[in-house]
């Protein structure tokens, strides 16, 4: 397993999962891309595994966008290949993952590193938090997903505006317009994440995995969201959990998931 991920697995059903390249601010690069992919198909397959906090080692970064050293001197075909692979092994595999993926965003979150915190269906960040996508700077658009979810989350001309400036967003302003969904100081960023992960946790894991499918289908132009939502809503009255949670609340008890 490579060094450049990390994995914290002291607390019940949770997996903190920290990027771990401090000295390149947690910078992506493709051993990076591969590591991360790596350890989430580990995580998909542990039962005992229900939510995913995503964040970077260090008290300054996140991840501060992909190693351009990296990248520097690609054609467009592997500028192309960078980017389909980057999206198929990384953004779009935790956008579709089957358990909850929250990103605690603990510093700077800039271009790739921005685009994976996006890419997780929701977001925590620390005060000191600073967010872009500054590609635009190095004659480049962001390539892992970032001209898709941004406009998703925050509107089109705000998205619009930080992607052809370039510009940085504090953490106050990205909580203003939905882009994180709550800013704590550092040392309050991942207790504040547990407790509303210990809260999902304490859910039916299978109906959690139908609703990230019903939600992400909304945003699919290829697909019917509300199809998704009634055939995904019809296939959980076929499981245990199910069973259990109706029985539970029939018999004024706590379900067991």
């Amino acid at each position: 397993m490579s060094a450049t991920i990390l994995t914290n697995r002291e607390h019940p059903y949770l997996a903190v999962v920290a990027i771990n390249r401090p000295a390149k601010l947690n910078a992506l690069n493709e051993e990076t891309i591969h590591a991360l992919h790596g350890t989430l198909k580990s995580l998909e397959k542990d039962d005992s595994v229900r939510v995913i906090v995503l964040t970077g080692m260090g008290e300054k970064a996140f991840v501060a966008g992909a190693d351009i050293a990296e990248f520097m001197n690609f054609s467009m075909d592997e500028g192309k290949e960078l980017a389909r692979k980057g999206q198929e092994m990384v953004f779009d595999f935790i956008e579709n993952f089957p358990k909850p993926v929250i990103a605690a965003i603990n510093g700077f979150a800039l271009g790739g590193g921005l685009e994976l915190a996006m890419a997780c269906h929701f977001r925590y960040a620390s005060e000191n938090a600073k967010m872009g996508l500054p590609e635009v700077s190095l004659g480049l658009i962001p390539g892992y997903g970032g001209t898709q979810r941004l406009p998703q989350l925050i509107g089109k001309g705000l998205a619009m505006e930080l992607i052809m400036s370039g510009n940085m967003m504090t953490a106050g302003a990205a909580l203003s317009c939905g882009l994180v969904n709550k800013v704590v100081t550092q040392e309050n960023l991942l207790p504040s994440i547990l407790t509303v992960a210990s809260k999902i946790a304490s859910n039916s894991s299978s109906a959690i995995t139908a609703a990230i499918k019903a939600v992400n289908a909304g945003f699919d132009f290829e697909k019917n969201g509300y199809d998704t939502e009634i055939k995904s809503f019809g296939a959980c009255f076929g499981t245990g959990d199910f069973v259990e949670g109706t029985s539970a609340f029939l018999n004024k008890r706590k379900p067991k998931f």
